[in-house]
């Protein structure tokens, strides 16, 4: 790891708000469908269920491609290259939950993050002018909601 900040930063093929929130929600939304692949592999779903949670993740995955069109972006751009940290998400196809694949992705890390479950803590401070104006103590508890009910 070098000590280059600029290893850090993401530069989008496409500047603006519209590209970095449908990263957001495909990131989301690969996230979800791998916990219900988790919780269909471990015969914790019904059929309608299963049915219902496939039909869901379709219709957000057509909307995705649809306001990508519509604002004229690649859904390809979506996948952000984090550089030395890889790929935001995993190729299509090429990620499955517990099977282990050629190329890692964040996607990969943080879905594996909420199957086992992580606590963070921390404290950020924001300000402007040097000036501290918000101060936040934060913890986060981060897991599957079948695991949440249970705490």
């Amino acid at each position: 790891m070098t000590d280059s900040s600029d290893s850090l930063i993401v530069k989008p093929k496409k500047s603006g708000l519209a590209p970095l929130i449908l990263t957001l929600v495909e990131l989301l939304r690969q996230l979800m469908e791998a916990q219900v692949i988790r919780r269909m592999d471990a015969e914790k779903l019904t059929e309608s269920e299963i049915e219902k949670a496939a039909d869901s993740l379709q219709a957000l995955e057509q909307q995705i491609f649809n306001l990508c069109e519509v604002l004229d972006i690649d859904p390809e751009d979506l996948n952000l290259d984090l550089g030395e940290f890889g790929k935001l998400l995993p190729k299509r196809g090429a990620y499955y939950p517990d099977k282990s694949s050629s190329e890692s992705s964040i996607l990969e890390l943080l879905d594996r993050l909420i199957s086992t479950g992580i606590v963070l803590e921390g404290d950020v401070q924001i300000g402007l002018a040097n000036i501290n104006l918000i101060d936040l103590k934060l913890k986060l508890l981060l897991t599957s909601g079948d695991k949440s009910a249970s705490h």
